[in-house]
């Protein structure tokens, strides 16, 4: 491998980490798979959800979802690359997790009709027409839109600036999909539920595990 490193000229070579990225677009064809009706298909429908009305405006930070958080993960590559790869794993094992959730346990969310002409009105016919509104349980919109948060909360290059526009982008992108009657309640917290689950299993776990077994080694060498 040290002949074709010394091949690549090393700008290149900076950016080679980046070809990660490529776990999107075959997860997302995955997901074309799942995204079927099958025999059993659940509700998680509660009664503040009923209440929750459709606002198609909603459709904006819901349709731009998927950008959003490709701009997060590129500037963690930039500023902060611990959580770049930590981005990429978890948005993963967390995708494939829903995938597998999504084939046993299958749940949906009734829609509106939506009518009129305007801008908003056809974008959100859009965003219904190219997602089945099956696979809600947990969201993929929110588990995302959590986690690239909660990797600016612990960032070493969190800022005001940085926190804020992450923070408030990301809890947009999760009130959209009640707003967008795309999700419920359960979705959210589901979501939610697996970032933290995944972040304690494979990042804090592991770093408690390291910090351990390092006081340890102090202990002895004392």
């Amino acid at each position: 491998m040290s002949w074709l490193k010394k091949r690549i000229p090393k700008q290149l070579l900076r950016w080679a980490p980046l070809l990660l990225m490529l776990v999107f677009p075959v997860l997302g064809s995955l997901y074309q798979l799942v995204n079927q009706p099958t025999d059993n298909v659940y509700s998680l429908v509660t009664p503040l959800d009923r209440a929750t009305p459709f606002i198609k405006y909603f459709a904006v930070p819901y349709g731009v979802w998927i950008f959003y958080i490709y701009v997060c993960i590129v500037y963690f590559f930039f500023r902060d690359r611990p959580s770049f790869y930590r981005s990429i794993f978890l948005y993963t094992v967390c995708a494939l997790t829903c995938y597998v959730i999504y084939m046993v346990f299958q749940t949906t969310v009734p829609r509106p009709v939506v009518t009129g002409n305007d801008p908003f009105a056809m974008l959100s016919r859009f965003i219904y027409n190219r997602d089945e509104p099956f696979n809600c349980f947990p969201s993929i919109h929110c588990f995302s839109s959590y986690m690239v948060m909660r990797m600016i909360w612990k960032s070493p290059a969190r800022n005001g600036k940085n926190v804020t526009l992450i923070t408030g982008m990301s809890l947009l992108i999760i009130v959209s999909t009640l707003f967008m009657k795309q999700h419920v309640i359960m979705d959210v917290i589901g979501a939610v539920a697996l970032v933290e689950i995944y972040n304690f299993l494979f990042i804090k776990l592991p770093e408690w595990h390291r910090n351990k077994m390092a006081s340890e080694r102090r202990e002895l060498q004392a």
